[in-house]
């Protein structure tokens, strides 16, 4: 590497010094690995000049902090320990939890929580259940598809969701699940100040770009500040319930054990 980029011209690459800060020195055996194969030689000097003015920064920055801090910080022997302990607690209780933490959770469960928790469930962006449809402008059959997608008869659906599969550009036809009409507004090209009011004031939505036909159906819509449905918190709670339950473990072993160790006469309080 640097033979390649002529940036050094000394024949032991192991002992020859590159840069200097005060005590310390940075060697080319230090920086061999450096560059990545292939690159070339304006890369490689670039790569290398880079790396050297950061390494002189850090030596001088770390000589200034060791001239004006004081030995108690500078010690960090004891925040290393703490910190290899903290990484040894963690991996025990990452373990105990991969093997004993119970993540299925059942939908009485979760409504239970909903009804009991439901004051914290407030909506923080409107929401929709939709259909749209993304399309080529010289797609066939469009004054057919202008019928299915307004209908919620079952065999129109059946005949959209074929047509979809054959001629969308993209398409999403699940108005059961709750989304961000935010996520809507970012497929479809629709214009508006005023979101709320759009919504109390649209229904079945068709506007185009220069290639393409949007066609939406919002079948539903909750506003914001108004409270967020359970189907739309269902994943959230679960994850809550299922955190909860990750504490009450991680507590329950650390009880265990320090009720072994008291019963043991393994430590004592002076």
């Amino acid at each position: 590497m640097i033979a390649s980029c002529s940036f050094f011209k000394h024949k032991d690459s192991g002992k020859n010094p590159v840069a200097k800060a005060f005590d310390n020195i940075l060697y080319q055996s230090d920086i061999k690995d450096l560059v990545p194969k292939g690159s070339s030689k304006n890369d490689s000097i670039k790569i290398v000049k880079s790396y050297i003015d950061s390494w002189i920064k850090k030596e001088l920055v770390l000589s200034k902090a060791n001239q004006n801090l004081g030995d108690e910080a500078k010690d960090v022997e004891k925040q290393l320990e703490n910190y290899k302990n903290s990484l040894i607690i963690y991996a025990y209780e990452k373990e105990l939890v991969r093997q004993k933490l119970d993540t299925i959770v059942k939908d009485a469960e979760i409504e239970k929580y909903y009804n009991e928790h439901i004051g914290n469930f407030e909506l923080k962006d409107n929401i929709i259940k939709v259909l749209y449809l993304k399309l080529a402008k010289n797609s066939p059959k469009l004054l057919n598809v202008r019928q299915w997608y307004k209908s919620t008869k079952p065999n129109d659906r059946k005949l959209l969701e074929d047509y979809c599969h054959q001629y969308a550009v993209n398409y999403y036809l699940d108005d059961n699940s709750w989304l961000l009409f935010d996520d809507l507004l970012k497929e479809i090209p629709i214009r508006t100040y005023d979101k709320e009011q759009f919504l109390k004031n649209n229904r079945f939505i068709e506007v185009e770009d220069s290639t393409n036909l949007y066609l939406v159906n919002i079948s539903g819509f909750m506003i914001k500040e108004s409270t967020s449905p359970l189907s739309f918190e269902k994943d959230n709670i679960k994850s809550i319930i299922v955190n909860k339950r990750k504490l009450m473990l991680i507590e329950g072993m650390e009880k265990k054990v320090y009720d072994e160790a008291l019963k043991n006469n393994d430590f004592k309080i002076y």
